[in-house]
């Protein structure tokens, strides 16, 4: 089974932005270092305790640090964009850093409301017009616009030799079944669903239909994971995370609190009910339990590639999660 990494960047409180994007380039050295497949990372506007609203940028700077993982976005919020600027920057990340470049597209505002509108004044229009979009997205990437197509003249400059491998990312059918007709790869985002993806992954299977370069469906599924020398350790991380999600929902601003600022706090039985719906969605453990669950996740979900996203408030932390969930699974992820 290969693992990657999903990384979004976490800003500890009491911490910068900066720090939060350098430790981002430190982590994706190191994941090439202990075997990750691919490390991508997403894209987020003015939302406290994430560091990063332009992964295209990150990208240069990981690429250039970095000798063989595949890098990529997860996602690009299409939305907000014209098919043809993203094209032409990840064209360019390709000619940059050959055979290691994924698009990955999402269709979330990723961010408040003000955001939101500060990019794209008809977001829900947008949304609407999605497929479309990214459809004219695919036509740039691979240079196929029929003849009569208006656009049909216009080259994404500059053509890299080997075009960016393009993942839809979502959260329900729609986007399942928008990969299968479009011939693309496709990315469950399990640890942000409220839904049984299995169904919809195997419905993505089903319909399936090559276009372009990949001849059979390609899927991969990402979850939420904290991994520590003892599960009481995980558990006791887990809760920077736990407590930093009731922060959200209450609108409170700031970055991943501390161990210490989670165990100290007293959630009311509202907050806790808050929680419930996402508690079965992180796995924390050791790493025997961890390799045990995401064993039977990626046999339940009929995927070989899982992608972990992991938030801690020390990235000391989260770095030997990873390391730990590397070394439990060893020749797996080969």
């Amino acid at each position: 089974m290969k693992l990657s990494i999903l990384d979004q960047s976490p800003i500890s409180s009491g911490s910068s932005a900066g720090t939060a994007l350098r430790e981002s380039a430190r982590l994706a050295r190191a994941a090439e270092k202990m075997g990750y497949h691919r490390y991508w990372i997403a894209e987020h506007h003015d939302m406290p305790g994430l560091a990063c609203p332009s992964p295209e940028i990150m990208l240069s700077y990981i690429g250039a640090e970095t000798e063989k993982i595949r890098i990529g976005a997860g996602a690009v919020l299409l939305p907000h964009y014209k098919p043809y600027k993203v094209a032409e920057t990840f064209h360019m990340l390709s000619v940059l850093f050959p055979g290691r470049i994924d698009l990955g597209i999402g269709r979330a505002p990723g961010g408040s409301a003000e955001a939101t509108m500060a990019l794209s004044d008809n977001f829900l229009e947008n949304v609407r017009t999605m497929p479309q979009k990214f459809k004219e997205l695919l036509h740039f990437i691979h240079g196929d616009f029929p003849k009569e197509n208006f656009y049909s003249s216009l080259k994404a400059a500059p053509v890299p030799r080997v075009p960016p491998e393009v993942w839809l990312l979502g959260t329900s059918i729609k986007s399942g079944r928008l990969a299968a007709q479009t011939g693309t790869a496709y990315a469950f985002g399990e640890f942000m669903s409220d839904k049984d993806g299995v169904d919809m992954l195997k419905e993505y299977k089903t319909r399936f239909q090559p276009k372009y370069e990949l001849k059979q469906p390609k899927s991969l599924l990402t979850v939420s994971a904290v991994c520590a020398d003892s599960t009481e350790k995980a558990k006791e991380l887990a809760g920077s995370l736990r407590l930093w999600r009731i922060q959200q929902l209450k609108g409170i601003t700031g970055g991943i609190p501390s161990v210490e600022e989670a165990k100290s706090y007293t959630y009311s039985p509202e907050e806790r009910e808050m929680l419930q719906s996402s508690e079965g969605k992180l796995i924390a453990g050791n790493p025997a339990e961890v390799k045990r669950k995401l064993i039977g996740m990626g046999g339940k979900y009929g995927v070989n590639e899982i992608m972990i996203v992991t938030i801690t408030h020390s990235y000391e932390d989260r770095l030997r999660s990873y390391e730990l969930i590397a070394n439990e699974m060893g020749e797996m992820m080969t």
